[in-house]
């Protein structure tokens, strides 16, 4: 079925007064006009890392003609100090580190401080631009703007090797380095310091396409914000190839091609993904964890606020192994293991809803009965070493893998997709806790072995998850909940070990959904089109399509999903996640 999937989902933001404007000489004509010709006013110019200071400080350069420009950074701390700070944090690991409990401000020299102070101070006249990750630290100002960039742009830069790791200088080091630093201690103190400058900021900057900046006023993003936290929504998806990759995600989502296959889609991870905001003839790119940040009670729901703070819980993404080959063998950690070793609070249980598949396909999960543990990991120590192809079949079960079966993986337990199944992963968050085992012999994209992580691995495997538990517990479990004229509900899992929901409808005609108290994650895995409608006309009618993800943030009490006319006659289906009560 050929997928009329929206790569870019945008969410219309009402009113007609939104101050934006795009390219640096209308946003310098319109940050001056806020400075009504004072005699002095000073722009601090706030920057998530990575962020390209000079970009922006060249292109407002001609219009704003500033008497100054501070660069925050000379008061930052030397590299060295910087890697000190951290250096037991990152571990020698080119994957896992520890969370950092740092604040910016541990990251600047006071004196420096003092004296760039000193400096804005000592100028009586004129504009003054404090710009660079930490510019509110120096000065108040008299605007503060904050520049902002995805997750995804990040992770580009650092992969173009166009920016290394925030005080690190390491732009030509391995990306799972940097992606490392990034994710253990920068986006950290990062998000920090940006979520204590929430009540401060005057403009909001989005600076992820190059040369084409947008701003638009706080105000009106956090109307925007508010919207969104109110109505059903999409993340902007985007997709990476992998050494695994298949052919579905590029057949049936209309993908560009690539020369590697595409692997990975990820629709559904705020702390990843983006949103496109319209205001009025312009699209402003943010990212969705400041919705998160923003948005906390409206969104996930009072219940799961207070147990996960201002943190998505749940995240949606795809595997794509059709035509392609096996994932890692692998396992995650438990939740103590991930406590005590990470630093994280709770960890990636997850499960595989099979969106399609080949015939044969297949998936590795659980120990056979009576495995000899250790000498399971002597072949995994020898495979890893190179000395033996790893005999997966004599140690792991394999299961067949149909469409629309759903395979439950609480942590600690061996798992991984074969070849020829298209993935629909609804785990938990913490998604880079990943102990690859065996990888098949395969190097990575980049031409060098993919990590493996059998020291932490062996630590967490659950032996006892072995093929009669695994049949039990893991596969098949499909529960029939509730009927209604049209419609069938169905619990597919996850596992009582997993604070993870899953509920399958499959209707022909409207179906009544009820909030929990929680955030719903959903996707349309059977049928052409849908709408999601408000009973109480609260929000505007809100059209998915085959395999795309949405978000029904807790706000919303009570939503109806029914086949659209061009679906009339089809029996459709959506998985819908929530945190349990």
């Amino acid at each position: 079925m050929q997928s009329k999937y929206n790569k870019e989902p945008i969410i219309a933001v009402k009113g007609q007064d939104h101050n934006v404007c795009s390219g640096y000489q209308g946003i310098a004509k319109q940050l001056m006009s806020q400075l009504n010709g004072t005699k002095k006013s000073v722009i601090v110019i706030e920057c998530y890392p990575t962020v390209r200071e000079e970009e922006i400080i060249q292109g407002l350069l001609p219009f704003i003609n500033p008497v100054s420009v501070i660069r925050v950074a000379s008061a930052a701390l030397p590299v060295s100090k910087v890697n000190s700070m951290v250096e037991r944090f990152m571990t020698n690991d080119r994957v896992f580190g520890y969370m950092t409990p740092y604040n910016i401000q541990e990251c600047y020299d006071s004196e420096g401080l003092s004296a760039l102070r000193m400096q804005v101070d000592s100028i009586t006249e004129g504009t003054v631009i404090v710009i660079g990750f930490g510019a509110a630290l120096v000065t108040e100002g008299d605007l503060l703007v904050y520049a902002d960039l995805t997750r995804w742009e990040i992770q580009l830069r650092y992969r173009s090797k166009e920016y290394g790791n925030w005080q690190a200088d390491n732009q030509e080091e391995d990306i799972l380095r940097k992606y490392k630093r990034g994710y253990f201690f920068e986006w950290r103190m990062a998000d920090r310091h940006k979520r204590s400058l929430f009540d401060r900021i005057d403009y909001y900057l989005d600076t992820n396409t190059k040369d084409d900046p947008k701003m638009v006023a706080w105000e009106s993003l956090l109307e925007g914000m508010a919207q969104t936290a109110n109505q059903p929504f999409r993340l902007v998806p985007y997709f990476d190839p992998g050494v695994w990759g298949g052919q579905w995600l590029e057949k049936h989502i209309d993908l560009p091609p690539r020369e590697n296959p595409y692997a990975w889609g990820f629709d559904g991870v705020p702390e990843e993904n983006s949103l496109y905001m319209q205001f009025g003839k312009i699209r402003v790119e943010v990212p969705a964890i400041n919705l998160v940040f923003l948005q906390p009670q409206a969104l996930l729901g009072e219940k799961v606020y207070a147990r996960f703070g201002a943190e998505f819980p749940i995240r949606f993404d795809f595997l794509d192994t059709v035509g392609g080959q096996n994932l890692s063998l692998q396992v995650h950690p438990t939740t103590d293991y991930i406590r005590e070793n990470f630093g994280m609070t709770y960890t990636q249980d997850e499960s595989y809803y099979i969106l399609d598949a080949k015939p044969g396909a297949h998936v590795y999960m659980g120990v056979k009965e009576g495995v000899d543990r250790g000498k399971m990991l002597e072949d995994l120590e020898k495979a890893q070493q190179g000395d033996i192809a790893f005999p997966a079949e004599e140690y792991i079960n394999i299961f067949p893998a149909e469409k629309h079966d759903h395979f439950l993986i609480p942590a600690g337990t061996i798992h991984c997709s074969g070849s020829d199944c298209m993935v629909l992963e609804i785990s938990a968050t913490p998604y880079i806790f990943t102990f690859k085992l065996w990888d098949w012999d395969r190097l990575g994209l980049d031409g060098k072995p993919r990590p493996v992580h059998l020291e932490h691995g062996s630590k967490v495997i659950q032996w006892d998850r072995t093929t009669s538990w695994v049949e039990k517990e893991l596969v098949g479990r499909v529960e029939e909940i509730a009927v209604g004229d049209g419609w069938r509900e169905e619990r597919t899992g996850l596992h009582e070990y997993e604070f993870i929901e899953t509920r399958r409808h499959w209707f022909s005609e409207p179906v009544l959904h009820q909030a929990n108290g929680s955030v719903h994650v959903l996707n349309l895995v059977e049928g052409n089109e849908a709408v999601v409608e408000s009973p109480d006309h609260a929000f505007d009618p809100f059209v998915i399509r085959y395999a795309e993800t949405f978000i029904i943030p807790a706000s919303i009490e009570r939503y109806v999903i029914r086949p659209t006319e061009s679906s009339s006659g089809e029996t459709l289906a959506t998985i819908k996640a929530y945190v349990k009560s």
